[in-house]
């Protein structure tokens, strides 16, 4: 698969240097017009330069052929031990495109040079950014495509891995607890919202997350009221967060958001995926059935 890079910013470019161009050709200029033209020039010289930079970017069964990051190689698969999606996390009140980016973590013995100035988000692990996928034509979802095809396990779409976090919880269950089957339902509409990879149905999904959050009914057998909220307010931040919240970790060990005091006690499953019954189990227990 060969990505190509769109043209927005060199379009961008182009406008404002042919506005440069203008008003500096203009008779009887005043000095302000003379600044903003000058200032137009600049940066529409900048950018266009910027965006006529060679590029390329393939990915195949043998790896990556790159001209990106300081890279103008082709770089083996053997050369690579991971490659990750990753996503930031969009802040309520702050109207800037969802920014995901590709990150290369080389594999011991590879001659891939920095500046590994990225952090792989799932073990913290130095990392190469390789790309800002908005500068691509290609959707995320195709380019996660062609990388779980030829990458294989190396690849990882933190999308998904964050969405994982939140299947086959097991909560305890007891009187007053809040009703399973509505809670299965609200992490599953939470868990889709985390694929959404436009800012302004971002923030629509967390306010109608959070609207039904608020309606969560309570019943005489549900899940422990404590260990919900700890679930849905992870869930909650990741699908977009507050200016002055922190974003959950994305690392493979953090704790259990089901349990999280640690504590044993009888539990029900809640589960998007429907996995088999775990047997061994002490108490009471429930089970959601909720397709995946």
């Amino acid at each position: 698969m060969e990505l190509r890079r769109g043209r927005g910013p060199l379009v961008l470019g182009l406008f404002f240097f042919v506005t440069g161009v203008f008003l500096l050709g203009c008779f009887e200029l005043t000095v302000p017009g003379w600044i903003i033209g000058l200032l137009a020039l600049l940066i529409g010289g900048g950018i266009v330069l910027a965006e006529r930079r060679p590029f390329r970017f393939h990915i195949g069964p043998d790896g990556l052929a790159v001209r990106v990051a300081g890279l103008n190689r082709a770089v083996p698969w053997a050369e690579i031990d991971a490659i990750i999606l990753d996503q930031e996390v969009p802040t309520i009140g702050v109207k800037h495109p969802i920014d995901s980016r590709l990150l290369l973590v080389p594999a011991a013995g590879s001659t891939i040079d920095g500046p590994f100035d990225g952090q792989s988000p799932i073990d913290g692990r130095p990392a190469l950014v390789l790309l800002d996928l908005a500068d691509v034509t290609q959707s995320l979802d195709e380019v996660a495509a062609a990388l779980t095809r030829f990458a294989g396990s190396r690849f990882t779409d933190v999308r998904h891995h964050r969405r994982a976090h939140f299947e086959s919880l097991d909560f305890a269950v007891g009187p007053g607890g809040y009703d399973p089957t509505r809670v299965d339902e609200l992490i599953r509409q939470g868990r889709d919202g985390l694929l959404i990879d436009e800012l302004l149905p971002r923030w629509s999904a967390k306010a109608r997350f959070e609207e039904a959050r608020a309606e969560l009914p309570t019943s005489t057998s549900g899940y422990d009221r404590t260990a919900v909220h700890a679930t849905l307010d992870e869930l909650s931040a990741l699908i977009a967060r507050w200016p002055e919240q922190d974003v959950p970790s994305d690392r493979s060990n953090r704790p259990d958001p089901s349990n999280p005091t640690g504590q044993n006690g009888p539990s029900g499953k809640s589960s998007q995926s429907d996995p088999p019954d775990q047997s061994g189990q002490s108490g009471q227990s429930g089970q959601s059935t909720l397709p995946g």
